[in-house]
């Protein structure tokens, strides 16, 4: 309904004098929503404002059908009688703004002048908003509303129930207006050059009034967009909002040309003080836009109250054009205490990093970079932090950092190189749980001959973890040779030698070259591998190809390394590992040459190498198989010795040889490594069971409410001989307010036969016992199924290969933690009774030279012990503990 005396124009029987001759090429038309489209919600208002129908009619911009030619549009009133600022021609119209394909609108008066009265920028949302502008004039004039257009997405502008005073008097007088200026063929006034943050023409005018306050009508460039009661007004020295909040929360977003509303960019909330003293400084980073963008102050009021303002002054853009390059390249080594550094969001992505205190590698009490994919108000798929471009250079980099990949959803974190032609290389990547502690992450950089970016990018798997990054380090030169290697787009420096090389190969290639259909670190067909083709026809039998890492230097403790390796095809050959010192012979650590099937087997071997460098060699040895391939995957280098089958994994120095599929068709969640004393996130047991404090660790499983009940995860053994009785000893924790539920399986020729269900617990940690006989290979496997509440934990696994519960020895042979015990404690009585003999020795013959003298050499030569048949460096098998136990000392 219009007010009283104002005449409407609801565009249902015309347009009321007003005239659609548009200055530009760009059109308003009427039209309706039934003409626009019934069914696609991101075509037109939806309905018009007058009669609230899909029928009723408006006026209607957006970008045609043949792409977008102009960016603006406009149409007049009918001429009008000049007016007095005690009778002023007041206009009240509805508008539409939606979508980015929505500019704005701006409300002119074309007398003898032309100048703007009304503006409104962007998009307000789906709705209909009240508009009102008031014009005081003494020469005649028309009214001119022009819109300004994106080509975009999807959009446009309504405008609807135009209504003008009785003080807007129709004109009958024959009088010349001023035309319309057009647009100048100078690079200053054309589209993509105004507001780019480049002044192209004398005096800057194309970036005077952009929204920089640096320059005198910067602030200009900031037009109110307000629905209600609120709204921005211009004053000479600040922006503010008046009457304002007493308590409020303002902050700043981007509005993307495509893309549309971004995520907020900066927040603050409260108050900030009284006088000069309340202003306070703030620097937001707006990061790389690859399309054009608007800047949005919004406020938001907690409680109203007309003592209180919000003011907005100093507005500066800082080296935000598009082709801006720092003169000295900003280091890319970053702690993320103080800022960025030379790294900024990715905004073509789906959400942010975010700076977060109290979990910092360095200094607990510091910053790091982290997603939280517990946040609800994340969405989308990936995250991504982009680095400042970095110059080409003739040598290799190294970008190292620290990192953590935690919970039992927390998805995988790339490391990638945009090269200059746009294409993204992987460099280097993690997945699935590691556990709630940092680990360290090296990832060589190829020198490139153009400018390049580096990007690490979060890729979200689910709504139940943690991505964090931290004190990251880039330098010109070739990283120190990686204790991890997944193979996931480079070598890690591994070379090849021999009859036939190792080749750097994928899963996607195994349909036409023999190989495993996925790698180990993925599992799936996209993964990487190094793989030997064991083939006659390619490695004759005898004939060896080997894989040797970078030198690795030496140490006085032992290490062990692990590996994922596969054999496939009917006589594949051999695999054996060596350990090669700098200087000597290589010492072989391990060795398989079985056909074992279409699967990924752990193995591992110690390294004793005190001081002297060394380095791995992977031999492969053919056998005249047809068809077949030995790869390894996944090589690893702990800094604590191996430990054997039979050994208890109590889970302080990681996961032992136990390990989280990342198979999605076989579970969507992973079991995670935890202590009590650094969780801050889920319910745990306050203590684990080997310490019995809250600094020790184990593998847990939570109920969260961030995934879907009855989601599981499974937990796997390596690959186990057959047995006649094998024994597994496990403490679990689960509450009686815990319903998730615990399974215990053997998995043999893929297909999983239940050995225990776990259903209630309750109180503290309890131990199981389960025997286990199995006439072929096979693995444990802990499953976890979620629950609605609760939490399931594990510690202290172990397992005795071929001695079951009852302690009765079931497999021949067998080496287990008894005969190990056993072998240790013959081996210790050996050394102490050589150690004996040895000072019996020496006090007898210096005894007996004090009694004789020196004149009776052959007594000296022929008594005491001997120690010409000790050997230091023997070891004692498992057969050689029985000979030992049968044998008088």
């Amino acid at each position: 309904m219009s007010p009283e005396g104002y005449r409407l124009c609801n565009f249902e029987d015309g347009l009321c004098d007003w005239n659609l001759r548009s200055l530009s090429k760009l059109k308003w038309v009427r039209t309706s929503q039934e003409n626009i489209s019934i069914s696609d919600p991101l075509k037109g208002p939806g309905r018009d404002h007058s009669n609230n129908s899909a029928s009723g009619h408006f006026l209607y911009v957006t970008v045609p059908d043949g792409g977008l030619t102009m960016d603006w549009a406009a149409f007049q009133s009918p001429r009008l009688e000049p007016t007095n600022s005690s009778h002023p021609c007041k206009m009240v119209m509805y508008t539409h703004q939606f979508g980015p394909r929505s500019g704005g609108l701006t409300v002119l008066v074309a007398d003898q002048n032309i100048s703007a009265v009304w503006e409104r920028g962007g998009a307000l949302g789906d709705v209909w908003v009240k508009a009102e502008a008031e014009i005081v004039t003494s020469f005649p004039f028309q009214i001119v509303i022009m819109a300004a257009i994106r080509n975009s997405a999807y959009g446009g502008i309504a405008i609807d129930s135009i209504m003008l005073s009785p003080e807007c008097r129709l004109s009958t007088a024959n009088f010349t207006l001023a035309s319309f200026p057009k647009s100048p063929k100078d690079p200053c006034a054309e589209p993509d050059k105004m507001c780019d943050f480049n002044p192209d023409c004398p005096g800057a005018d194309d970036e005077a009034k952009c929204g920089d306050f640096s320059y005198a009508k910067g602030s200009s460039g900031w037009t109110d967009s307000s629905i209600g009661s609120q709204g921005w007004t211009l004053y000479e020295n600040s922006t503010s909002k008046g009457p304002g909040p007493s308590r409020s929360h303002r902050y700043k977003l981007v509005i993307d040309s495509l893309l549309g509303p971004q995520p907020k960019l900066w927040e603050f909330g409260g108050k900030t003080g009284v006088g000069e003293e309340a202003w306070r400084r703030a620097n937001v980073t707006i990061g790389a836009r690859k399309h054009r963008f608007q800047l949005a102050l919004e406020a938001r009021a907690v409680k109203l109250c007309s003592c209180s303002k919000i003011k907005v002054r100093n507005v500066r853009f800082i080296s935000c054009h598009a082709e801006y390059f720092p003169s000295s390249p900003t280091a890319l080594s970053c702690n993320f205490e103080d800022g960025l550094c030379g790294w900024y969001q990715d905004n073509s992505d789906n959400f942010d990093w975010t700076v977060v205190s109290g979990m910092d590698h360095t200094i607990g009490p510091g910053k790091s970079l982290v997603v939280d994919m517990w946040s609800p108000s994340l969405r989308g798929l990936f995250g991504r932090l982009v680095s400042f471009t970095q110059s080409p250079g003739p040598t290799d980099y190294c970008l190292s950092f620290f990192y953590k990949l935690y919970g039992p959803n927390a998805g995988a974190l790339n490391v990638k190189l945009l090269d200059g032609h746009g294409y993204e290389i992987v460099l280097w990547t993690r997945s699935g749980a590691h556990g709630n502690v940092w680990h360290e992450g090296h990832c060589p950089v190829p020198h490139q001959l153009t400018s390049f970016q580096l990007m690490f990018e979060a890729v979200r798997s689910g709504f139940d973890g943690q991505v964090a990054i931290d004190d990251v380090t880039f330098v010109a030169r070739p990283c120190s040779v990686p204790r991890t290697c997944s193979f996931e787009g480079q070598r890690c420096g591994y070379s090849s030698s021999g009859s036939v090389h190792w080749v750097l190969r994928s899963g996607r290639t195994a349909t036409t070259v023999p190989g495993p259909k996925t790698d180990h670190t993925l599992e799936t067909d996209l993964g990487f591998y190094m793989m030997a083709n064991t083939g006659a026809n390619i490695l004759p039998s005898g004939s060896a190809a080997v894989l040797t890492s970078p030198v690795q230097p030496g140490t006085t403790k032992t290490e062990c390394v692990h590996f994922w390796y596969h054999m496939g095809g009917v006589n594949p050959g051999s695999l054996t590992v060596y350990m090669k010192p700098e200087k000597g012979a290589r010492a072989k650590i391990f060795s398989d040459g079985l056909n074992q099937g279409d699967v990924w087997r752990h193995g591992n071997g110690n390294i004793t190498s005190p001081l002297v460098d060394w380095q791995l060699e992977f031999e492969v040895v053919g056998a005249g198989g047809k068809d077949t391939h030995v790869a390894v995957d996944d090589v690893f280098l702990s800094a604590h010795p191996c430990q054997n089958q039979g050994s208890r994994c109590s889970l302080e120095r990681g996961m032992c040889s136990w390990s989280n599929t990342q198979n999605v068709k076989v579970d969507k969640l992973d079991w995670e490594l935890t202590c009590p004393g650094a969780e801050r996130h889920y319910s745990t047991p306050p203590e684990d069971h080997t310490l019995g404090t809250e600094k020790g660790h184990f593998l847990f499983f939570p109920s969260s409410n961030r995934t879907a009940a009855n989601q599981n995860a499974q937990l796997l053994s390596p690959h186990l001989p057959p047995t006649g009785g094998t024994c597994l000893k496990f403490w679990v924790y689960k509450p009686f307010s815990s319903d998730s539920q615990l399974m215990v399986w053997r998995l043999t020729g893929g297909r999983l036969h239940q050995l225990l269900a776990v259903d209630e617990v309750g109180g503290p940690w309890k131990r199981f016992d389960v025997d286990i006989t199995s006439p072929e290979e096979y693995q444990i496997v802990f499953e976890g199924i979620k629950g609605s509440l609760g939490v399931v934990a594990l510690d202290d696994i172990e397992y005795t290969i071929g001695v079951n519960c009852a302690k009765v020895v079931t497999d021949s042979g067998t080496n287990n933690a008894g005969g190990i015990a056993a072998s240790v404690i013959v081996v210790l009585l050996l050394v102490g009774t050589l150690i004996a003999l040895l000072v019996f020795y020496w006090r007898t013959r210096q005894r007996d030279e004090t009694l004789i003298g020196r004149s009776s050499p052959s007594l000296s030569r022929n008594s005491g012990f001997r120690n010409d048949t000790y050997d230091p460096a023997l070891t004692v098998s498992s057969s050689d503990t029985q000979t030992s136990d049968n044998t008088d000392p």
